[in-house]
């Protein structure tokens, strides 16, 4: 397996979950729990993955032998893993990317309900288990969320930004990063008749981070509370493309 930089830091022992910090790192050749190679995720394990009963991982059938991207994918409020999922299967199964799409604790993410620490802790268990089973791309690795999940998604990228190269926010409503590292690339959008979470809720994040000097693409749509296909669509071809981040 090639890599185009050196392995993400690891966070230092003062900082934990209850920092939003994760500790799980891609690794150059995944191996097994006897220490041998493990096959990557292809071919006849391509589908829906239940990882210890907290997570689900995609493997579309057009994942080819890695090293692989790979999406975090985060529900809304009082949502599901499995919802998670739909946010970018299409894209997943067009250009052969990994999701993985954990479940909150409660109803919505920790951190929303008052601190950092059971919904780090189980994402972080799910992509030791990944990172161990599949050959995953160092620069390849981003997470996303719709609505209270793409509040998380800023939240834990910002912090996490020596482990996702990139954040994709669907109408998220605020930001708590407790902790910054790493200089992750931002899409953050926002439909201007949103009834859930003001369009002010986007545009204000995206200037707080283009004020933070990170490079942000910020997109505008007609529409309410959602992430119309295309939207989902141009944004993974922002991150699988690498474009420059747009000035809006």
């Amino acid at each position: 397996m090639t890599v185009t930089r050196g392995a993400a830091a690891h966070p230092q022992p003062e900082e934990g979950v209850r920092h939003g910090r994760l500790t799980a790192r891609p690794v150059a050749l995944p191996t097994s729990p006897g220490g041998g190679p493990h096959p990557p995720l292809r071919g006849p394990e391509a589908g829906i993955h239940r990882l210890d009963g907290q997570a689900l991982l995609y493997v579309p059938p057009s994942a080819g032998p890695g090293p692989h991207r790979i999406a975090v994918v985060l529900h809304g409020a009082g949502g599901s893993a499995d919802q998670a999922l739909g946010l970018l299967s299409a894209q997943a199964d067009d250009l052969g990317f990994l999701l993985l799409a954990p479940k909150s604790v409660s109803t919505t993410w920790d951190v929303i309900l008052g601190g950092y620490g059971p919904d780090v802790a189980r994402l972080d268990g799910a992509l030791e288990e990944v990172f161990a089973r599949a050959a995953v791309d160092l620069d390849g690795v981003a997470v996303a969320g719709f609505s209270d999940g793409a509040s998380y998604a800023l939240s834990l990228g910002v912090a996490n930004g020596d482990l996702f190269r990139a954040v994709l926010a669907f109408s998220p409503g605020f930001m708590a990063p407790m902790l910054r590292h790493g200089r992750p690339r931002l899409f953050v959008s926002h439909g201007a008749d949103d009834r859930v979470l003001p369009v002010a809720c986007g545009r204000r994040i995206a200037k707080s981070l283009r004020d933070g000097d990170y490079p942000v693409a910020y997109e505008e749509f007609p529409g309410g509370h959602e992430v119309p296909p295309d939207l989902a669509t141009a944004a993974v071809r922002w991150w699988t493309e690498d474009h420059s981040p747009n000035s809006m």
